[in-house]
């Protein structure tokens, strides 16, 4: 069996690293899968397999060494926080966000269309009288910044999105491939 010899330092810098990327990978390879994306998924998988097994191997030919298998394990927890916020950043896929608002005039659907989202608004009644409702559809890169529009236009706003599983049709998916919406 081949074994590689590092001070120990070195060794626990290593494996530390190496358990961030592997769960950063798996973090990326199961949104990738959740959102279809297979052979994207697949490449990812064959990547953090290979880097794994390097991992996992170093590990297990220093079984001995206590502050390997801590190296480990905190690579593991820093290798989810790193994967979520890589996540965040790459933000795949759209979000529907749904807003009811006391304002029943048009003022709302108009500004965040001039802002380039597409908005679809009806007229609504609630428990304390008439309402405007709008279904907006965004990238997830750009959800944050809807909320602090819509926020900005009317703070009283009621707000709650979702992740569509399919989009077909209409204004929205042209708009939205088009990169309409003012960041």
């Amino acid at each position: 069996m081949y074994t590689v010899d590092f001070h120990p330092v070195v060794m626990v810098l290593v494996i530390f690293s190496i358990n961030i990327v592997v769960i950063t990978l798996f973090t990326m390879r199961m949104i990738l899968t959740m959102k279809a994306y297979r052979y994207s998924a697949a490449a990812v998988s064959i990547v953090e397999v290979i880097i794994y097994v390097i991992g996992l191997g170093l590990v297990l030919n220093n079984i001995g060494e206590i502050q390997n298998l801590i190296a480990y394990a905190l690579g593991q927890g820093a290798g989810i926080i790193v994967g979520m916020k890589v996540e965040e950043k790459v933000a795949l896929g759209y979000t529907m966000v749904n807003v009811i608002t006391a304002d029943d005039s048009d003022y709302l659907p108009k500004q965040l269309r001039e802002r380039g989202y597409g908005v679809t608004d009806w007229d609504a009644n609630g428990l304390n009288g008439e309402r405007q409702a709008m279904q907006i559809l965004t990238p997830r890169k750009y959800e944050l910044k809807l909320y602090e529009v819509i926020k900005e236009l009317d703070p009283k706003a009621f707000i709650i999105s979702y992740e569509p599983k399919m989009i077909h049709g209409g204004f929205w998916v042209k708009a939205i491939r088009k990169n309409r919406i003012a960041s």
